[in-house]
């Protein structure tokens, strides 16, 4: 036998026990849980994938402010919108009952917000509201689809918005994205094939200081690690019920690599600590894989 083709048999020998190793820790983790649990990895340099029920699709929740941002990003690649204009948010359009920092801090409605604006408090802070206000500017779910759709990102699906959401709380399960999906999803964004260079860079920049779900893919890296992320959580409903407690990201290592993560927890009666801390330790172990 040749020594490159030994070669070649020991590091893939060595690189499957290492794989092997971090699924079981994975798999350890979420073992005994009563919940399901997603998890795909990819690195984008070296071409590393880790999947575990990776095309089961399940509830996306917030996480899907990040393609409907996408889908608005393209129609201001298009020229059709601009990020200095204008947009009049009602009274009637900041539902109360709901996640909404542009409500707490204009209560009353009847502003004029930026599409920028709009888009940092919709990605960066979760915005229900100002979710459901790009979502109406741009023609619905539907419009945010066909843009995914014409991107060839496979499963994903997107049909009702937040205030549907909201009405009844099984709608969530209409939402849906396989991890799989959204760390290929990552990848494509990543390399500038969903959006212009300029749009990419502003949402990266948006991403890059999400404040919500700091206790999940954030939580175990070291401090100040760049990580441009998009959280989603339902809450409790029947039977102490969580629909889904969800992030995914784009984290940048040490050496300037990267990988892509998404973690999804579905249908899980585990406490919002306990759902929160799979993810934390799942990013964790993920993390320590590519830097050992």
């Amino acid at each position: 036998m040749k020594k490159t083709s030994l070669l070649f048999l020991l590091i893939s020998a060595f690189t499957f026990a290492q794989q092997s190793l971090l699924d079981q820790k994975i798999s350890s983790i979420i073992k005994d849980k009563k919940a399901t649990v997603g998890v795909s990895v990819l690195g984008f340099e070296d071409g590393f994938k880790y999947d575990k029920n990776a095309n089961k699709k399940l509830p996306t929740l917030s996480v899907f402010k990040f393609h409907i941002a996408c889908a608005v990003l393209d129609l201001v690649d298009q020229g059709k919108l601009s990020l200095n204009q204008k947009v009049v948010l009602k009274e009637s359009e900041l539902l109360p009952k709901t996640w909404s920092p542009i409500k707490e801090k204009y209560p009353t409605g009847d502003i004029e917000l930026t599409l920028d604006e709009i888009i940092d408090y919709t990605v960066a802070l979760s915005d229900n509201n100002g979710c459901d206000k790009l979502l109406k500017m741009i023609g619905g779910t539907q419009t945010v689809q066909k843009f995914m759709d014409s991107k060839g990102v496979k499963g994903f699906q997107i049909k009702v918005n937040e205030d549907e959401m909201h009405k009844d709380w099984k709608n969530q399960y209409k939402n849906y994205s396989t991890t799989k999906s959204a760390v290929t999803l990552l990848k494509s964004f990543y390399d500038g094939k969903i959006l212009s260079k300029k749009s990419t860079d502003y949402l990266m920049k948006i991403m890059l200081g999400t404040k919500t779900g700091m206790n999940k893919l954030v939580e175990q890296l070291p401090k100040n690690t760049p990580i441009v992320h998009k959280t989603g959580a339902s809450g409790k409903y029947d039977n102490d019920l969580t629909v889904a407690e969800n992030d995914m990201g784009i984290v940048t290592l040490p050496n300037g690599k990267h990988y892509a993560i998404a973690v999804f927890v579905n249908n899980s009666t585990e406490t919002e600590v306990v759902n929160c801390k799979m993810i934390s330790d799942i990013s964790k172990i993920v993390w320590d894989y590519f830097n050992k």
